[in-house]
């Protein structure tokens, strides 16, 4: 019988990481569950971690690269790969400029140290054209971090476990566990804020999982939000509510923001955002009377055209509450490899580049997505005509008209790292496959920075790496080798591939520990080492959230800028603008998540997609009703842009005139998911225009599009 034995590591399916048991015996994982020793998730886990044992053994999953032949792949060496990889994309460049090359960084690359080196290889390749789920997902939040802050990556974290007032807006932590503000078992943390005699409200367009454990839900039409906020401020400052001690002593432009407010009263907000006046005003009154309180929004509102000004005025009403840099408000970490001390250094380019289209602007060197389908197949100079795609599926999670699985077909060259045949690589010329996540060893960087407390914890290997088998960061590093001009390349290249290959990222980040504010450079004998954390079970608890924003920040004036002007006059803009009138297109369309889906790649894992459908069309009775349908009915659901069909949900947990489907479903023939071919659904990115985003940033505006919802013109089979 084959040795059983027990490996401590986290699962990073998602911004939690909650710590996990893997027991196996051999090569085969028999039980995965909740590490009790973690600091963080305390033995806590969701159904997704159990995915891993999945992901790992799933038959569908690659394990040697793969190149095109003709409309199928057959397997190739590594070496074989890496040289027509290198051939062909120095070739492109040669012919057509470094610009003539774009990449895409997908969500899954940012849970692994591995995305210093997916950096690393957009360096490498000179071009303007790079593109990542941040412009799907969090564009506006740090654009907002950066007008205020001084830098894009001060993006503040919700101090939960010492509030004593918690306002969610367009998030919905109890199915993701935070994002942005790293919270494993969320519903704990959330219950333990009304334990403690604080109080919870959710203010949603939908009765959420986390509207449910809360002490209050307030029902808000989609897009409403910044004119809620803007007449809480009014009341806050009508009423003297605000710290007035903070304001003179740390922020800058409260004068102007007032006369932004004035005359955004409760009244006039409540006739937008469909919320009483009488409770906009209790909601400013009790946040101001709090001891300690917080704002804490997300991706819903992020994924809308008004998300950096939401996300600004959420970060307003906190700093003048006085809940900036305090306990129990938006705090920063102080995490072992203190990142963001040295990040905030870096020049935020904006608007020094655009897409061809000449509309949408280059934010920290880097393109909305929704205009990269349009810069390939439109003819002319500048054109992309090559691509990297690292860990991610654009045609299903971005908005593209469907016009994106078109364009990577015509290119010259498409090149994808990825586990598996996805919609978006099926596309592809090769594919480089990374071992699985239970074949690589880690240490997280990243996530610590957004987290509720201060962490240090190793990922251990539960399998050694296949003799074959590469993990990212050495995959990443090849390609950089093989794109970047060198001399004498035969000796150059072997020399460059040397380097990289001893210099791990644990061993970077073990100087980044060393140097870091717990490291034994700053802490003496009392400080951390990478080899210290390894040898912690669960991992090493670097204590609470400690105020360090005036170290931190970097503005001129070393204060808070509550009024920068660009985001003032796209404010009185969106005061000033008549309110959407009716048309055919009478509901309004927003997001959902589930607990047993993430993006798209979990549909492969049977235990993720078993039970009722999940891509549905959430409909309010009434609504349902007035169009005489029932639950389970097939309906076309159809925006200026797209059609697409899938049941009916109904439930009263949703506002009326407002409907929700999820995203990253949509799986269809040539990918080679056989699991997720037997549950494809629908991909609901094909009703969003891509034309539509934030103001600012270009970030997709995937909430609050306008649909028509009728059954179904035929039946499918």
């Amino acid at each position: 019988m084959p040795d059983q034995r027990t490996v401590n590591r986290q699962c990073t399916l998602c911004e939690a990481h909650c710590g996990i048991q893997v027991t196996t015996e051999g090569q085969r994982v028999t039980f995965i569950e909740g590490d009790p020793a973690d600091v963080m998730s305390r033995g806590y886990i969701c159904p997704k971690a159990t995915a891993l044992a999945g992901l790992h053994h799933d038959p569908d999953r690659l394990r040697t690269p793969m190149r095109r032949n003709g409309d199928t792949f057959e397997p190739i060496t590594w070496d074989a790969a890496f040289a027509e990889i290198g051939q062909r994309l120095r070739a492109t460049r040669k012919q057509h400029g470094p610009s003539s090359i774009a990449m895409y960084l997908g969500n899954p690359a940012a849970h692994s140290p591995s995305v210093m080196y997916g950096l690393l290889l957009r360096a490498a390749l000179l071009t303007r054209n790079f593109y990542s789920a941040s412009s799907v997902d969090q564009f506006p939040q740090e654009f907002a971090a950066w007008r205020m802050f001084g830098s894009s990556f001060l993006m503040p974290v919700a101090d939960i476990d010492r509030t004593q007032r918690l306002v969610i807006l367009g998030a919905n932590p109890a199915v993701s566990n935070g994002s942005v503000t790293t919270m494993p078992n969320a519903k704990k943390r959330i219950r333990d804020v009304r334990r403690r005699g604080g109080k919870v409200v959710v203010i949603d367009p939908r009765r959420t999982e986390t509207a449910r454990i809360a002490d209050e839900h307030v029902a808000i039409d989609p897009g409403g939000d910044p004119y809620l906020l803007l007449a809480m401020l009014h009341v806050l400052n009508e009423e003297k509510l605000v710290d007035s001690e903070v304001v003179e002593r740390n922020l800058s432009g409260w004068d102007e923001l007032c006369r932004l407010t004035s005359e955004v009263t409760p009244e006039f907000a409540a006739a937008r955002c469909g919320v009483d006046a009488e409770v906009i005003r209790r909601l400013a009154r009790e946040h101001a009377a709090a001891s300690s309180a917080v704002v804490y929004a997300r991706i819903g509102v992020c994924q809308h055209t008004t998300g950096t000004i939401t996300h600004w005025l959420v970060n307003v009403i906190n700093a003048v509450t006085g809940n900036v840099d305090r306990p129990g408000g938006q705090m920063y970490t102080t995490p072992p490899v203190d990142a963001m001390r040295w990040l905030r250094w870096l020049p935020i380019p904006y608007g020094n580049w655009t897409d061809r289209s000449g509309t949408r602007k280059a934010f920290r060197f880097e393109l909305p997505v929704s205009g990269l389908a349009q810069d390939i197949i439109n003819e002319g100079p500048g054109r992309i005509r090559a691509m990297i795609t690292y860990a991610g599926n654009p045609v299903l999670s971005t908005p593209q008209r469907g016009k994106l699985a078109e364009a990577l077909t015509s290119l010259d060259f498409y090149v994808a790292v990825d586990m598996y045949v996805t919609e978006t690589t099926r596309h592809a010329d090769i594919i480089l496959p990374p071992v699985s996540p239970l074949e690589r060893e880690e240490f997280d960087v990243l996530f610590p920075i957004f987290s509720v407390r201060n962490n240090a914890r190793y990922n251990a290997r539960v399998f050694d790496t296949p003799d074959e088998g590469l993990e990212d960061w050495e995959i990443l590093a090849r390609l950089v080798t093989e794109v970047t001009p060198l001399p004498l390349r035969r000796f150059t290249g072997e020399l460059l591939n040397g380097v990289f290959s001893r210099v791990s990222p644990l061993r970077i980040a073990a100087v980044g520990v060393a140097l870091g504010p717990h490291g034994l450079l700053r802490r003496g004998t009392r400080g951390i080492t990478i080899k210290k954390i390894k040898d912690t079970p669960g991992g090493i608890d670097l204590g609470p959230l400690q105020p360090r924003l005036a170290k931190l920040i970097r503005t001129k004036d070393r204060r808070v800028q509550l009024a920068p002007p660009d985001l003032i006059a796209e404010a009185r803009h969106v005061v000033n603008a008549p309110s959407p009138r009716s048309t055919k297109f009478d509901l309004r369309l927003i997001g959902r998540r589930h607990l047993r889906s993430n993006n798209s790649w979990l549909h492969n894992v049977p235990t993720m997609v078993k039970g009722r459908d999940r891509c549905t069309v959430l409909m309010h009775p009434a609504d349902a009703a007035t169009r005489n349908l029932t639950a389970g009915q097939r309906v076309d659901v159809t925006s200026p842009v797209g059609t697409i069909t899938v049941p009916v949900e109904v439930s009263s947990d949703i506002v009326r005139g407002t409907v929700a489907i999820p995203h990253g479903w949509g799986h269809h023939e040539g990918a080679t998911w056989s699991v997720a071919a037997q549950h494809p659904g629908a991909n609901v990115n094909l009703l969003h225009d891509p034309e539509v985003g934030d103001t600012f940033t270009g970030n997709g505006g995937l909430n609050s599009t306008s649909v028509h919802i009728e059954a179904a013109a035929k039946i499918v089979t």
